[in-house]
């Protein structure tokens, strides 16, 4: 019993890659850069968003919310892993790690919901068109974004309730960049059959049916933008689904690789880096992808920043 509570009592020594010191301090500049560009880039398209009568439509209030998640979700791993990284003996609280393991599951749950709440957007923006307003009313948008950050405090309080559960026997070291269940799971002295299905079928919930989603609707976007005689018209049509397409694969396709991949296919320190990608650089991907390739965001911004300007 003493060996069992010694985790809950010590906390956890959050390894990340302290067994290779200049890869280490690389990466410490490196993240603290991502994150804090993070912060700017997604509270800009937030504001912007917010303050450009313009920007008032659903695929807006869908990007605000995937901003805000963006902040949240970086936010819940990036500055315990660089206090970590820039101290020796890489201690964590156990009441850290099961805090950051709540909030990042919950909130990585749902923004695999709202990218595909995005994809139907699209889809109707582009395949119903005249009719685009009265489907995606205002209504509707509060209750899909309402409906993509509840299921992940859902799906966050059954995984990771199940998870805390389990006896860890005195293991302490997590070989990993931040409290994940796939990587607790590992560290516990019991069978671990049942944890290991449960969090097989809320990947595939959270993973595989948003992906499955997102392919149909972008399939009827592709045959619905082919049937467009205008090249004009084709290209717009492609623009605007391009940017959150391009969101999808990076983030979808970094997350199913660390959560449906055999536990013993790959080495430690490609799931770090793996791990590192979608929680550090695909958040920050968001407002590059749609300012860089939007020109309505791009137009917002300069607007505020030449208003600001003129006004002070």
């Amino acid at each position: 019993m003493e060996e069992s509570n010694s985790s809950s009592e010590k906390g956890f020594l959050l390894l990340g890659f302290s067994d290779q010191p200049q890869l280490e301090r690389i990466l410490f500049v490196i993240i603290l850069l991502f994150y804090i560009l993070n912060l700017l880039g997604n509270t800009a398209i937030i504001l912007v968003s917010y303050l450009d009568p313009k920007l008032h439509t659903p695929m807006y209030f869908f990007l605000s919310n995937l901003s805000c998640v963006d902040i949240c979700f970086t936010t819940s791993v990036a500055p315990q892993l660089l206090v970590t990284m820039n101290k020796k003996d890489k201690n964590m609280s156990y009441g850290g790690c099961v805090a950051q393991l709540y909030v990042a599951t919950g909130l990585g749950s749902s923004e695999c919901i709202l990218l595909a709440v995005m994809a139907y957007d699209r889809y109707a923006a582009v395949c119903r068109p005249l009719h685009y307003i009265t489907i995606v009313h205002p209504q509707l948008c509060a209750s899909l974004a309402s409906t993509a950050w509840l299921s992940g405090l859902i799906t966050s309080l059954i995984q990771c309730s199940l998870t805390v559960q389990l006896p860890l026997c005195g293991h302490r070291k997590l070989d990993h960049i931040f409290c994940e269940v796939p990587v607790l799971i590992k560290l516990a002295c019991v069978d671990t059959t049942f944890n290991e299905v449960e969090l097989f079928v809320a990947s595939v919930i959270f993973l595989i049916v948003p992906v499955s989603l997102i392919l149909v609707s972008y399939g009827f976007i592709t045959r619905a933008v082919l049937r467009i005689k205008s090249t004009a018209g084709r290209s717009k049509a492609f623009g605007t689904c391009s940017s959150h397409l391009l969101v999808v694969i990076i983030f979808y396709g970094t997350i199913i690789f660390m959560y449906l991949q055999p536990a013993k296919s790959s080495s430690k320190n490609q799931g770090k880096f793996v791990s590192l990608f979608y929680t550090i650089v695909t958040p920050l991907l968001n407002p590059i992808i749609y300012t860089l390739r939007n020109k309505d965001v791009k137009g917002a911004m300069r607007t505020l920043v030449m208003g600001n300007a003129f006004s002070s």
